[in-house]
């Protein structure tokens, strides 16, 4: 094999390596990748069915609901224009209450409920989710403008 063949086998090799490690990451990526969406975006059907993604908002008043075997708990979650219910099998954080900020992680069942398998709530009295502050300031100027028309 001549040299300029060697080098030519040695840059493709080294390409196809660089390629096959970029399709790896790209891939370990996309399966991490977890959007955010409102409660109004869900009620809206802009979630995507089947596929993890995450909700934020506050907990609405009077809706938290334990069941017996003291690991489930049904709550809503709202930002004041749509409320989503929400169920999850664990524990809560300390900080979890209503009417306090939450996000959620998890799918959307079938029947509309919200099956979460990770519960975020906020760390102190000044701390809200970017998100989810986004969120509940959109929902309230929608709500503001429909009241006005």
């Amino acid at each position: 094999m001549k040299p300029r063949h060697k080098k030519l086998a040695f840059i493709t090799l080294g390409l196809s390596a660089l390629a096959v490690a970029a399709a790896l990451v790209l891939n370990a990526f996309q399966s991490n990748l977890v959007f955010f969406f409102s409660p109004s975006q869900v009620a809206a059907n802009e979630a995507p069915i089947d596929k993890k993604f995450r909700i934020g908002g506050l907990v609405e008043e009077n809706s938290i609901q334990r069941h017996e075997s003291g690991l489930t708990v049904n709550f809503a979650v709202t930002d004041s224009a749509e409320s989503i219910p929400v169920t999850y099998t664990g524990i809560l954080p300390d900080l979890f209450k209503e009417g306090k900020g939450v996000v959620a992680q998890g799918k959307i069942s079938a029947d509309g409920i919200f099956e979460a398998d990770e519960v975020l709530a906020k760390h102190d009295e000044n701390y809200m989710p970017p998100e989810a502050a986004m969120a509940l300031e959109q929902a309230a100027q929608a709500q503001k403008a429909s009241m006005t028309q």
